[in-house]
């Protein structure tokens, strides 16, 4: 019996561990400037310029993007006052979308990138994935957004 539990725990934790670990792009970004911005925003659009950023890589069907977003907007509460600009960035239509944010609120803005071109010139294979940003726009931090201290959120903001 014991056997069973330990082959099934053998299995299953590393399905569930794992892609906290692995949530990185194909090539690293750290260190590099953030391309230009090309998205369409749900809402009204917010201003970056010259502000440090955490950006969500993110979709709808995914369920550990889904269970990231409590935590994202504890993050956009905590930090929105301080200066940090967030967005979630989704290649989804924009109907689906308007009707998720219904079930599921997301209080920071969401901008679409249909073609997914931003995603792509970061080498992002894997969501969800939060990329931090400094104001010079250079990226300081990259990975799955439950690996994100707030100490790296507090040092982008100085």
């Amino acid at each position: 019996m014991k056997a069973k539990l330990y082959a099934v725990l053998a299995l299953a934790v590393p399905a569930v561990v794992l892609p906290h670990i692995i949530a990185k792009a194909a090539k690293n970004n750290v260190g590099q400037q953030l391309p230009e911005l090309k998205i369409v925003f749900l809402g009204d659009k917010p201003d970056f310029a010259g502000k440090p950023m955490l950006i969500e890589f993110w979709a709808t069907w995914c369920e550990p993007c889904r269970d990231s977003i409590p935590l994202l907007n504890e993050l956009w509460k905590s930090y929105k006052d301080k200066g940090l600009v967030m967005i979630g960035i989704t290649k989804e239509d924009e109907a689906p979308l308007k009707e998720f944010v219904k079930e599921i609120p997301i209080h920071f803005p969401i901008g679409r990138d249909p073609d997914a071109g931003l995603a792509a010139s970061l080498g992002i294979t894997v969501i969800p994935h939060t990329i931090l940003v400094d104001k010079t726009g250079k990226i300081i931090w990259e990975g799955h957004p439950e690996s994100l201290q707030t100490g790296d959120v507090d040092n982008v903001l100085k």
